[in-house]
Order: C-alpha cells, then sequence, then structure tokens
C-alpha cells in the first residue's frame, strides 16, 4: 500500500520514480481526529483540509481505501494489517518522527517541491552553513530549472524586481480593477463536512475558532487548476506593482490565492511558475508581475520549506529577543470587534471570517503588532498554524520564528520586520478612518503601531544597536524627548486590544 496524508492530493505523489507507487499499488488516506483535537484550528482550515481529502478519496477508480479514525496509528493497524506500506516524506517533523517509528512503513523523499533536500543541504554547506540568504538561493534555483533566464543571464538583466513591486495602492481607489479571483462551488461533500464538524462541536470533542463557508478555495485538482488558470490568465498581469498594498474593502487585491492549493499538494510547484513564465514570454503579463510570483514559490515558499528541515527541530526554541508573553484571549479569539486599532480589526475580521490575508498583512499588521508587543514566538507560531487555511508547520515555524518575530536572532533575515504606523499609512487606506493618529507617539490619538516600534527599539536597544539595518532609528531613538513616556505608555497599554 501507499499512504497519502492530507497534503500529498496531487498526481505528481503518484508519478513512478523515487520509490513512488506503481500504477496499480492500492491507495490508502486516513483521516484522524486527533488532529483536530490537538490544536485549536480556524473553522474553514478545518472544512478545508477535510473536504479536500475526501474530495481526493471519491475520485474515479477503487484504489484509495479512506479510513475515519481516531489516530493514524489506529488507522493503519486497521487497513494495513502488517503489510508493508510507503509513504513519500511527510511535510512535519511530529509526521517524519510517527512514520520512522512505525517497521511496517518505508519512507520515500519528498514531493511538491522544486529542490530535493539533498540538493539544499550541498548549497548550504558550500555557503559554509551560515549566510543562507534568500536571494542568493533564488538565484540557484532559477538557474538550476532555467526560470525567467535568457542563457546564463536572467531575464532582461535583473534577477530582482522588487523595486518596480512595491506601488502604494492607487489613490481613492476602494479597490484594484482587476479580473475577479477563481471561487469553488460547494457540493455534497462539502455538505457532510460541515455537518461532521457540526456534530464534533456540539459532541465537545473539538473547538474551533473563526468563521466557516462557503469554501473559499479549492478542494481538488481540477479547482485548483482552475485558480491557476484564472490568476494567469486575468490577474497575473496587475499583481506584480501592488502586492505589497493594501485595501480594506480589497483583502485580495491581485494576489493568486494559490497558497492553499500548493500546500495541499493539489497543484505542483513547477506547473505554477512555467504557466507564468509562459504568459511574460507571450507578452500576456510584464515581467515585474512574473518575476515577483516567480520569486514567491520558487524563491521563498521553496526557502522555507528547506530552512525548515536544514535548521531542525531545535529552530523552534528560538528566542533570541527573550519574548515570553502569552498571547491575549482577544488575540486567541479572533475578536476583531474588541481592536479599536483599524489596520489590525480590519486584517483580524478578515482571518476571522476567511481564514485568509496577504503576506503583509500577516507580516506588517499582525506579525509587527506580536512582535512589539513582546509575545512569546512558539505561540505565535502556532497561532499563524491555526489560524490560516494554507498554514502548516513547515511554513510558519520559519516564517515566524525567523522572518516575522526575529526569534533567532538573525539567523534567516537581517533585521526585525516591523515597523512605525507611517509604513502602513503609506501602503494602504487603514489609517485615513482611524482614530489613531501614525504620526502620533503619545497621548490620545497616539497610533499603537509608532509608538509600540518607538518603545521595541528601546527595549532591545543593546542588541540591535549594532545591526546595521536599524542602527539608525535605534540612535533616532536617543533624540526622541518623549521616548520616556512612549515606553511607559506602552508598557501600561500591555496587551489590552489597541
Amino acid at each position: 500500500m501507499h499512504w497519502l496524508f492530507g497534503d500529498q492530493l496531487g498526481p505528481h505523489f503518484l508519478t513512478p520514480g523515487e520509490e513512488g507507487p506503481g500504477p496499480e499499488t492500492p491507495l490508502l488516506m486516513i483521516e484522524a481526529r486527533s488532529v483536530f483535537r490537538r490544536r485549536r484550528f480556524h473553522r474553514a482550515k478545518a472544512h478545508l483540509v477535510l473536504s479536500a481529502m475526501r474530495h481526493r478519496a471519491a475520485e474515479p477508480g477503487d484504489r484509495v481505501t479512506y479510513v475515519r479514525a481516531d489516530t493514524y496509528r489506529q488507522g493503519l493497524a486497521r487497513t494495513a494489517r502488517g503489510r508493508p506500506v510507503g509513504v513519500h516524506h511527510p511535510t512535519s517533523h511530529a509526521a517524519l518522527r510517527l512514520v520512522r517509528a512505525l517497521p511496517q512503513v518505508t519512507v520515500g523523499p519528498a514531493r511538491g517541491f522544486l529542490v530535493p533536500m539533498t540538493g539544499f543541504a550541498a548549497w548550504a554547506e558550500g555557503h559554509g552553513g551560515k549566510r543562507l540568504r534568500q536571494e542568493d538561493f533564488y538565484r540557484w534555483v532559477r538557474r538550476g530549472h532555467g526560470l525567467l533566464m535568457d542563457g546564463e543571464q536572467p531575464a532582461a538583466g535583473r534577477w530582482n524586481l522588487d523595486h518596480d513591486n512595491r506601488e502604494p495602492p492607487p489613490r481613492e481607489a476602494a479597490s484594484l480593477q482587476v479580473g475577479r479571483p477563481y471561487r469553488p462551488r460547494e457540493d455534497d461533500i462539502d455538505e457532510e463536512v460541515r455537518h461532521d464538524l457540526d456534530r464534533c462541536e456540539r459532541d465537545g470533542d473539538v473547538s474551533f475558532v473563526g468563521r466557516d463557508g462557503p469554501r473559499l478555495f479549492p478542494a481538488t485538482r481540477t479547482e485548483g487548476l482552475r485558480a491557476l488558470r484564472r490568476f494567469v490568465e486575468h490577474r497575473l498581469a496587475t499583481f506584480g506593482p501592488y502586492e505589497d498594498a493594501m485595501l480594506a474593502a480589497d483583502p485580495v487585491m491581485s494576489h493568486s490565492l494559490l497558497s492553499s492549493s500548493l500546500n495541499l499538494g493539489l497543484l505542483d510547484p513547477v506547473e505554477c511558475v512555467e504557466r507564468a513564465e509562459r504568459a511574460w514570454r507571450e507578452g500576456r503579463a510584464p515581467l515585474n508581475s512574473v518575476e515577483g510570483f516567480v520569486r514567491q514559490i520558487a524563491g521563498w515558499r521553496e526557502y522555507v520549506w528547506q530552512l525548515y528541515w536544514y535548521f531542525g527541530e531545535g529552530y523552534r526554541r528560538s528566542n533570541a529577543l527573550g519574548h515570553t508573553a502569552p498571547l491575549p484571549d482577544w488575540w486567541n479569539r479572533l475578536d476583531a470587534d474588541a481592536v479599536r486599532a483599524n489596520c489590525l480589526r480590519t486584517v483580524l475580521a478578515q482571518v476571522r471570517d476567511t481564514g485568509w490575508t496577504h503576506h503583509i498583512p500577516r507580516l506588517m499588521v499582525l506579525g509587527s503588532h506580536a512582535l512589539q508587543r513582546g509575545w512569546d514566538p512558539a505561540a505565535v507560531t502556532d497561532w499563524f498554524h491555526r489560524c490560516f487555511v494554507d498554514g502548516y508547520d513547515w511554513v510558519m515555524l520559519p516564517n515566524v520564528v525567523g522572518m516575522s518575530q526575529y526569534a533567532d536572532g538573525g539567523r534567516m533575515t537581517t533585521k526585525p520586520y516591523t515597523s512605525a504606523g507611517a509604513y502602513v499609512n503609506r501602503m494602504s487606506d487603514l489609517c485615513g478612518p482611524c482614530g489613531y493618529r501614525p504620526g502620533d507617539r503619545t497621548c490620545e490619538h497616539a497610533c499603537p503601531y509608532t509608538a509600540g516600534y518607538w518603545a521595541f527599539l528601546d527595549r532591545h536597544r543593546e542588541l540591535l544597536a549594532g545591526n546595521q539595518r536599524v542602527a539608525r532609528p535605534v540612535r533616532q531613538s536617543d533624540r526622541l524627548a518623549d521616548l520616556p513616556d512612549v515606553c511607559a505608555q506602552e508598557h501600561a497599554r500591555g496587551d489590552a486590544p489597541p
């Protein structure tokens, strides 16, 4: 038998080679109730995962045995009954420990990524295992896979078009003038999933946060391909310039919404980047938009996956800033209505209602607030894992510990990613209607991000003063006559909703 985990759902997990299953090999899928008891997941995430698994099992043919059990071990024992079982390398340390502890299970190489783990390890060791910067890795991947390359040189002579992709949103625009994203239609399987989750909650077996439905993201290979095609044909061209911008009434903007489909294994990253490149070469999308999208997948997604395994399980305990405060209840409940700050209220409501928001709200609104407040990075990582439809341990551990919370002290990034309210004001329409003012540090209208930023720098000035990328604002803080008042104000604010 060959065991498919719930994030190994596409055809590229069944192609022969590298210990893959044969064309007649029986397939096993296990829906383990214990998964949802371990964490309080977003209801939309639970729905999407179960819907995708059950849709995969319902595909034509009789190869799949679908087992509902309390645990993976119980499902495997009941079905395999001691017979040999193969499985592709799972996507979490916990799952890998499980399959390696089962004597009948043979673990094959990972699939669903562009670079083998051994290839990344060789690249990392070539850099001394230390300066593992995403930009260097991204260029190495593009060379190795011939992505956006003209011979030995990058397309148009430039590796990085970030400079062209940092535009604020159009003035006076409530939304981008762009084709709508693909949205799937629910079916009987979705109705069954919703009924089962309702019953589990009523029985007190599990508890969820957030709202559920209607389902917004693909749960089948067909839906994933439709979403990819809609993005490439109608949305990719406008993706690049505004990929870092935020609009309150248009949280999706031109983003692809493909992360959950990639992370469920419905789409192969190769087909995504190749279709995007083809659109550029055929004159259907500009290079800056295509390069920005390719960077997200072949650069960032791939980089995060590789660092998750290369840094090992101990990376989870990184806490260079010594942040230990627990997450407040309002944050855990996704209680956006308790928040006054318009940017945070808007973004937290997006997470509550859909289980998704794009990378800049995640980093510069949610992550930045957690960093400024000194919350435990392990707890913040777990929160992102639970509350996002595309959140998995391998996704969130490097993204949060390394990128968002700077808990690794700079192993992954060169500086803490946080800012005063001026950044959000420049890159969004969120500050205009807010009761706080991004330029105010103290008193009634003091922006919690602006005041929080200066208090954060002051708290960690000894560590950050030696960092070239933040040394200047640390020195600037010495000239703020009201800095003691700012720090006292933020200490008194504590973890109350801002």
